[in-house]
C-alpha cells in the first residue's frame, strides 16, 4: 500500500520502518529542516516528503504527532481525498499538551481528533510503547504475540488497518467504535501493558473511563520519582501494577 506518515518520532518512525520492511511504499513528513528529515528517512528505509506531498497519492495517512499539534493539521487534512484512511496514533498527556478543555471534560481523545481534523479517523498504534513496537513484533501465529487495539466507525477501514498491524508483527483486536477508543487511552488496563489477544479483550472490558485520567496522571507521577529514566521493562511493569485484575501484574 501507499502510506504517508505525518510525524517521524519514536512512534511514527517505528511504524514507518516496520511497514517499509513489510514492503509497503512509505513516505514521512515532519516539521524541521528537510535535510534532517531526509537523513531520518534514509535511516528508516523510507522516503522523505514535503507537507504538501505527504497527502498526495496515498491510500493510508498516519497522523503521529502530539495531541497539541493536531489543530495545526486541519487545513492540510481538508485537502485529503475522502477515500484515504486516516489513522490517529496520538495519546493525550496534559503535562506535555497543556489542558485541552474538551478532553479535560471527558470527550474521547480520538473523537476530538476526528472533529478537529474534520474527517473520520481510525484509532490504532497508540496502546504500545515505541520500544514494544520496534522490538516486540512476532510473525503471525507465534506464541505470546502482543495484541494491539483498533477502534473506528468504518469496519472496512479497520480491516485494512488490522492488516497493517499484522504486517508490523502484532495481532489486532477490534475495540469497537471511535467513541469506544477511550478503552485503550492512557490510564486504562489496555494501555502499554503488552497483552495477548484474549487478555487485551478483557482489559478493554475492564477499563474505567471516569478513573482513567487519574490513573494516567498517577503513572506519570510514579515515573517522575525514578532517579534515572526507567527501562522498558520497568515502564510496562508499572503500567500493569495500576490494575489488580491485570493477568501479568507484578
Amino acid at each position: 500500500m501507499k502510506i504517508g506518515i505525518i510525524g517521524a518520532g519514536a512512534i511514527g518512525g517505528t511504524i514507518a520502518k516496520k511497514l517499509a520492511i513489510a514492503r509497503h511504499e512509505v513516505k514521512i513528513y515532519s516539521q524541521g529542516e528537510q535535510q534532517r528529515l531526509e537523513e531520518r528517512a534514509r535511516d528508516l528505509g523510507v522516503s522523505a516528503s514535503t507537507k504538501d506531498q505527504i497527502i498526495a497519492d496515498v491510500e493510508v495517512l498516519i497522523v503521529s504527532v502530539p495531541t497539541i499539534a493536531i489543530p495545526e493539521l486541519s487545513d492540510l487534512m481538508a485537502k485529503v481525498s475522502d477515500n484515504v484512511i486516516v489513522i490517529d496514533t496520538s495519546n493525550y498527556y496534559p503535562f506535555r499538551d497543556g489542558e485541552i478543555g474538551d478532553l479535560k471534560n471527558g470527550k474521547v481523545e480520538s473523537v476530538w481528533v476526528s472533529e478537529t481534523l474534520g474527517r473520520p479517523v481510525i484509532k490504532a498504534f497508540n496502546n504500545l510503547l515505541a520500544h514494544s513496537l520496534e522490538h516486540g513484533g512476532k510473525s503471525e501465529g507465534a506464541n505470546d504475540r502482543i495484541a494491539m487495539a483498533v477502534s473506528g466507525d468504518d469496519q472496512q477501514a479497520k480491516e485494512v488497518v488490522s492488516a497493517l498491524i499484522n504486517n508490523a508483527g502484532f495481532d489486532a483486536v477490534d475495540a469497537g467504535t471511535l467513541a469506544d477508543s477511550w478503552r485503550h487511552q492512557p490510564g486504562t488496563p489496555a494501555y502499554c501493558t503488552e497483552l495477548s489477544v484474549a487478555d487485551l479483550r478483557q482489559a478493554l472490558v475492564n477499563g474505567d473511563k471516569e478513573n482513567a485520567p487519574h490513573l494516567r496522571d498517577q503513572a506519570i507521577g510514579k515515573f517522575i520519582e525514578f532517579s534515572t529514566p526507567p527501562i522498558h521493562e520497568e515502564v510496562v511493569a508499572m503500567n500493569r501494577s495500576l490494575f489488580p485484575e491485570n493477568p501479568k501484574r507484578p
